[in-house]
């Protein structure tokens, strides 16, 4: 589960990790107030306002309607409501939205930390995350802070450290001033980079989340380490233990079809295809998604419905599958081990039944347990659908519906 920066801050906060302050706003007065309580808090006069939306890229990305960046510098507090009037209300596209951008439903007022003082700030670059080819946590960190990772990975590598972290030993002491040495830090700067590095993952840990990536870490003009952005990932297999949690969700920025799949338990993800899939089983979904692309089709959307579906979750997966406009055809690919085959063709015709009209070819290729049964539920409904066996028909059957 994806939260904003300033949700992500304060989970680091909670547990230790300095952080650059501020306060969230939902409207140029909101933000005035924020900008005054802060200046009280920490002594700041000037305000960066942050744009909070569920994307990377914010400070190169650009209001459409105003043509404000989504990270802008307030030199006043005067300042603070005409920048952030810029940019709430407003469609902000970045590398990460795509063109249709995301609407900015809130901003953060946040303190400026970049401020003179005895030595030049630097920005650092930190994540902490599972590297899934080794089943081990791992910290990533560089000395090009402030950049694209992905940019910096490709056009020095070796700028890019990594610290694995064995399994049950846990973050060492040593690799914690391993960081700060490979940053080039040294006297206070390394001992607040020591102490930032054992609070940031602890905070991993603890939350149980699948990712939290700080750029930048910032070394302040007089030697702090703070986070002054936070991208925290939640695990959402985890969150049944931490209920606190739940209410960070901001359904606003999640797809809609995709919460509205999770009231039916089901695993459903979108893409810009023109055929949507059911399925049951991650890699036969896979292998689905595969088979649509070499058919000359692309897949509008990963749907799992699971080893125990019914007619009920069948019928709520066609309806999903339906909202999309750009789907001109569906393919339902079941292989009938735990679930049903009868029971699928049940939610099929339910689902035709109950929905009306089905503008698109509908292609069913049910296997397995049940497989004669599911035939004629579907024979005997009368549904305009086209029956495969073998994957290799069903791929030419989607290949002929599309042409």
């Amino acid at each position: 589960m994806n939260i904003h920066e300033y949700q992500g801050k304060e989970i680091l906060k909670s547990y230790g990790v300095a952080i650059q302050e501020g306060i969230v706003a939902k409207s140029p007065e909101e933000a005035t107030e924020a900008a005054k309580k802060l200046n009280e808090q920490t002594g700041t006069e000037w305000f960066v306002v942050k744009a909070q939306i569920h994307a990377g890229g914010r400070g190169k990305g650009t209001v459409k309607e105003t043509g404000s960046r989504g990270v802008v510098l307030a030199k006043s507090l005067a300042e603070v409501p005409v920048k952030a009037g810029a940019i709430l209300g407003g469609t902000l596209e970045t590398i990460q939205t795509g063109p249709a951008g995301k609407k900015v439903n809130q901003v953060l007022i946040a303190q400026d930390v970049y401020y003179p003082g005895d030595s030049e700030p630097k920005e650092f670059y930190m994540s902490v995350l599972l590297d899934r080819s080794t089943g081990k946590n791992v910290i990533m960190y560089s000395t090009e802070g402030g950049m694209d990772i992905e940019t910096v990975a490709e056009e020095t590598p070796e700028k890019i450290f990594k610290e694995t972290i064995e399994p049950g030993m846990g973050l060492q002491p040593f690799q914690a001033r391993k960081v700060a040495f490979n940053l080039g830090l040294s006297g206070q700067a390394m001992k607040q980079m020591v102490k930032f590095v054992n609070a940031l993952y602890n905070a991993y840990e603890q939350t149980d989340s699948s990712m939290f990536e700080i750029n930048p870490v910032l070394k302040t003009s007089d030697d702090k380490i703070i986070a002054v952005d936070a991208k925290v990932n939640l695990e959402d297999n985890a969150l049944y233990r931490h209920p606190e949690f739940a209410e960070l969700q901001d359904l606003s920025e999640e797809d809609p079809l995709e919460v509205e799949a999770g009231k039916h338990n089901l695993n459903y993800i979108r893409l810009d295809g023109n055929v949507g899939c059911m399925v049951n089983g991650a890699g036969l979904a896979m292998a689905t998604m595969d088979m649509i692309k070499l058919s000359g089709g692309s897949p509008a959307n990963f749907l799992d419905v699971g080893g125990t579906a019914n007619a009920t979750t069948v019928e709520a997966g066609f309806r999903l599958i339906l909202q999309d406009p750009s789907v001109k055809a569906i393919l339902v690919n079941i292989f009938g081990g735990i679930v049903r085959c009868d029971r699928v063709a049940q939610g099929i015709v339910d689902a035709y039944n109950n929905i009306g009209e089905v503008p698109v070819p509908i292609i069913v290729r049910l296997q397995g347990t049940n497989a004669e049964e599911a035939k004629k539920i579907i024979d005997d409904s009368g549904l305009k659908v086209y029956p495969a066996t073998p994957l290799e028909e069903a791929a030419e059957l989607v290949k002929s519906v599309l042409n």
